[in-house]
């Protein structure tokens, strides 16, 4: 039997590809390019602006001098070309909360790994907010329609090749990769359900 390319969870429409393809971010290769790759921020709902803005004194001293300045101009958060809300970006490329740290000491080249200011706070319990869902969630992309149906698509960018080379060799499909996230967004039993689902297609004959 062949999966068809759409299922649904619920109210959420869901790429097959979220259940059979694999992923594990690997920051020792790839570095968090998805922090500074790209042309607009990070996608953020209202609340979520508010909360980061609650954590910003928090994370203020990890952030870049050009970032500190394109937050005192503009803010946290802004309207792209597209008309979404996105976070806040430094030089039309880098994430305004991206910090560097070298995380490796068996990175030859000891390239700083690029991380997020709010998640390493929240990590450190100096904050309740960890970062944009948008964020937690990649590669998985939601979208929402105008009727309020909520679609999410797998994405795949050259610059996490390496972390679908990882999925691979650890056999982990991408939703079980992003089972917290997932959580955080839709819930636990939603989340339960998905996993029947991707159980009970496993043993499905082909």
């Amino acid at each position: 039997m062949k999966i068809p390319p759409i299922l649904q969870i619920g109210d959420v429409l869901i790429s097959s590809d979220i259940l059979t393809e694999e992923f594990c971010c690997d920051l020792d290769a790839c570095h968090g390019a998805c922090c500074i790759e790209g042309d607009a921020g990070a996608p953020v709902s209202l609340d979520e602006v508010a909360q980061i803005e609650d954590a910003l004194d928090t994370v203020w001293s990890q952030l870049s001098a050009s970032a500190q300045a394109v937050i005192d101009r503009q803010g946290v958060a802004y309207t792209d070309e597209e008309g979404d809300l996105v976070t806040s970006i430094v030089d039309g490329k880098d994430c305004v909360f991206t910090c560097y740290e070298c995380l490796s000491s068996n990175d030859d080249s000891h390239t700083p790994v690029c991380l997020c200011a709010l998640e390493k706070a929240y990590r450190a319990g100096q904050s309740s907010f960890c970062k944009p869902i948008s964020c937690a969630l990649y590669p998985i992309r939601e979208k929402r329609f105008s009727d309020g149906t909520i679609a999410l698509n797998y994405h795949q960018w050259h610059v996490c090749s390496q972390a679908r080379e990882r999925g691979r060799q650890l056999h982990l499909p991408v939703y079980q990769f992003l089972k917290d996230p997932l959580i955080r967004r839709f819930g636990e039993e939603w989340y339960q359900e998905l996993c029947d689902v991707a159980q009970a297609l496993a043993e499905t004959p082909k």
